[in-house]
């Protein structure tokens, strides 16, 4: 293939009603894809839906979908095949993160039962189900596929005060790893990517920042420092839009014999 071949294809993006996932979401559309935009938010989700099939006609439908669910994930991928055809792809995106320290002496953001399970189930269990439901649809029609884990570098390298965040996007590695072992008898590709810092979105708000920069003993405005002070080689932030581009190659023909792997896209970011 020489070039990206997605139009036409029906590919479902979890999380898409904000941040990265609705980058992704307007990336795909752009480029004539019929995006099925999932996400637990009903209002957000169902106007990026109405606000990319306004640019690109018959490109994007809305299904509320909680990924935590495994009823629900089934009936995210029957609807999604029933109305839109065949899958494609998936773009397994949701995720949410609490940070929170190990031990924290004050005891104010200390690692509780609570944040564990958020966290697990969505990043971890809402993968694996939408991933399961997805792709028992792809091998009963005998289609290939693609399937996208968004996992992050700090899952390769670890993150001060994210240790239950970082562990379920280290998760998402193996995941990739394995499941495109399995898949690959029926012409499933499984691939991952992973974000470094990126540009600021609607989940990195207020709240979480404070979260973090309590967890590291700095303040907020300290924290937003250092995003720019990173040992990231091109010396800047990453942008959504870059990240898009990657998962729109990978969904596509051009990426045909990428499977089993993680994709950095993160400026060669490293903690030297």
């Amino acid at each position: 293939m020489s070039e990206i071949d997605v139009e036409g294809n029906v590919i479902i993006i979890t999380g898409a009603a904000s941040g990265i996932g609705r980058k992704i979401a307007e990336k795909m559309a752009s480029e004539g894809a019929h995006v099925a935009i999932a996400d637990i938010q009903e209002e957000k989700g169902k106007q990026v839906a109405e606000k990319l099939t306004s640019a690109n006609p018959g490109t994007a439908t809305f299904y509320q979908t909680d990924v935590t669910s495994p009823e629900s994930d089934r009936h995210l991928a029957e609807a999604v095949e029933e109305d839109l055809g065949p899958i494609d792809a998936l773009v397994n995106n949701a995720g949410v993160n609490v940070p929170r320290l190990l031990v924290d002496p004050a005891g104010k953001e200390e690692i509780d039962q609570n944040s564990v399970d958020t966290m697990i189930s969505v990043n971890m269990k809402g993968t694996l189900y939408c991933t399961q439901a997805v792709t028992r649809r792809m091998i009963d029609a005998g289609k290939d596929g693609v399937i996208i884990n968004m996992a992050s570098e700090s899952g390769l390298e670890g993150s001060e005060g994210q240790s239950v965040y970082a562990a379920t996007k280290a998760a998402l590695y193996s995941f990739s790893r394995s499941w495109a072992k399995e898949l690959g008898k029926h012409d499933i590709r499984v691939v991952g990517i992973a974000p470094g810092i990126l540009e600021e979105t609607e989940l990195r708000d207020e709240g979480y920042e404070k979260s973090l920069a309590y967890t590291r003993g700095i303040t907020v405005k300290e924290l937003r420092e250092g995003y720019e002070e990173a040992a990231v080689p091109l010396e800047r932030v990453g942008k959504l839009q870059e990240v898009a581009d990657v998962v729109c190659f990978l969904a596509s023909g051009m990426a045909s014999y990428i499977t089993g792997t993680v994709i950095n896209v993160s400026g060669g970011k490293s903690r030297a």
